[in-house]
């Protein structure tokens, strides 16, 4: 295990907020240590992109919706993508959208991943077991 990212934070962009619930607790059951901060927009995570930087506390990894208000997710992980300090960090896009031009766009644009949102519960605590195991665990991140 990489022990540098024992309490770096993971980075939740979600405006549902059933859905940053489901995961708040999926992550929860999963005994997760790693913080977990949310941002409810696309505004909202580019502001947080700078607080993270100030405090020198990047995220392991970003959870990022697509269909969010005032920024779209796209233009979002569009600036994260071109920022130095944030380019190497993965972003997974966790999204409704099952669309052919979304899906592209978001690899285009440097997407580590692109995962359809499970409907139930356990569908989706198998998908944050999976993005923990993955992230956390088994990924050898970029110095």
């Amino acid at each position: 295990m990489n022990h540098s990212n024992l309490n770096n934070p993971i980075l939740l962009i979600e405006d549902n907020p059933v859905d940053i619930d489901l995961t708040l607790r999926a992550f929860k059951l999963r005994k997760l240590t790693n913080p977990i901060i949310v941002a409810r927009d696309g505004e909202e995570a580019l502001s947080l992109m700078n607080t993270c930087l100030e405090q020198n506390n990047l995220p392991i990894v970003v959870l990022l919706d697509l269909k969010l208000p005032k920024i779209h997710g796209l233009e979002v992980l569009k600036e994260f993508k071109s920022h130095l300090d944030f380019k190497k960090i993965p972003v997974v896009i966790l999204t409704t959208s099952a669309d052919n031009l979304d899906i592209q766009s978001a690899y285009e644009i440097g997407a580590n991943s692109y995962i359809v949102k499970p409907v139930n519960f356990e569908k989706f605590i198998e998908v944050v077991e999976k993005i923990e195991l993955y992230w956390t665990v088994i990924n050898n991140p970029a110095l």
